[in-house]
C-alpha cells in the first residue's frame, strides 16, 4: 500500500509513462512514441496533476526513470525531474528501468527472479538479473551491457530457481535464452513502465534515499562500462 503522494516519470526509451499516486488515488498514463517525449511530457504531468486536483507542492516526492535507455531519453527523464524538483524543492528519487520491468513483473505475475533487458543497438543489450525481497525486486548481480550471444552461466545459472526474461532486448534476441532451460520469456513486458516505480520511489523516500535537484545522475551503463575497460580508468 502506498501512502505517500509521489509523482514518478520515465522518458528512457521508446515508451513515455507518468504517475501519479495522490490521497490513495493513482493516475497513470503509458504510450510509446519514440522522438516524442520532450514535447508531451510536461503537458501530460500537468493533465494528470489537474485529474487528480494536485499541485506539485502537494506531493512528497518526485520519482525519475534514471537509465539505462537511449541517451537522449535518460537525460530528458533526469531533466523533466530536476526541472521540477527546482521550483518546488521536492526530494528526487531514480529508479533504473531495469528494476521497473522486472517490479512489474513481480507485481503482475508473482515473479521473483527476473531478468530484465532493453535492445541497447548495435549488437548489445542492457543486462541484469533482479530477485524479489521484502516485495521489492533487489539487484542480483550487476547491470550491464553485453552481447546477447555472450549470456553465459555466470549471467544467468542453470542451476537458478524457474525465472522469466523480460523487455526489447530478449524480444530482439530470444535465442539468447536457448541454452537456459530455468529462463522463460514474458513477451507482454517489453517496456519500463513508471507505475511501477512507486514502490521503489516510496521506499527509498521513506528510507531517506533521496537526492536533491542537483544532485540527480542518469545512470547510462554503456559508459560505465567502456571506461571500466581503458586502463587506468577503473
Amino acid at each position: 500500500m502506498i501512502k505517500s503522494n509521489i509523482l514518478a516519470l520515465d522518458a528512457s526509451t521508446e515508451a513515455l509513462s507518468i504517475v501519479l499516486h495522490f490521497k490513495g488515488q493513482t493516475f497513470h498514463h503509458f504510450e510509446e512514441c519514440p522522438q516524442q517525449h520532450s514535447q508531451k511530457i510536461l503537458p501530460l504531468i500537468d493533465q494528470l496533476l489537474t485529474s487528480a486536483n494536485c499541485k506539485l507542492k502537494d506531493l512528497d516526492v518526485i520519482g525519475f526513470g534514471q537509465g539505462p535507455g537511449s541517451f537522449t531519453g535518460v537525460r530528458i527523464s533526469v531533466a523533466i525531474a530536476q526541472g521540477l524538483a527546482y521550483s518546488t524543492k521536492l526530494p528526487l528519487v531514480g529508479v533504473s528501468t531495469l528494476a521497473i520491468m522486472a517490479q512489474q513483473a513481480f507485481e503482475q505475475h508473482g515473479h521473483e527472479s527476473v531478468y530484465p533487458s532493453i535492445d541497447a543497438r548495435m549488437g548489445e543489450i542492457y543486462f541484469a538479473h533482479y530477485q524479489a525481497q521484502n516485495g521489492l525486486m533487489q539487484l542480483a548481480n550487476q547491470e550491464c551491457v553485453i552481447k546477447p550471444e555472450l549470456l553465459n552461466q555466470d549471467y544467468i545459472a542453470n542451476s537458478a530457481p524457474q525465472s522469466v526474461a523480460v523487455g526489447t532486448g530478449f524480444k530482439t534476441y530470444p535465442d539468447a535464452l536457448n541454452d537456459f532451460n530455468n529462463v522463460t520469456i514474458n513477451s507482454e513486458i517489453t517496456l519500463p513502465d513508471a507505475r511501477y516505480m512507486l514502490a521503489f520511489v516510496e521506499a527509498g523516500f521513506l528510507a531517506g534515499n533521496v537526492v536533491k535537484a542537483s544532485d540527480a545522475q542518469p545512470k547510462y551503463v554503456r559508459d560505465t562500462v567502456t571506461w571500466k575497460k581503458l586502463p587506468g580508468r577503473e
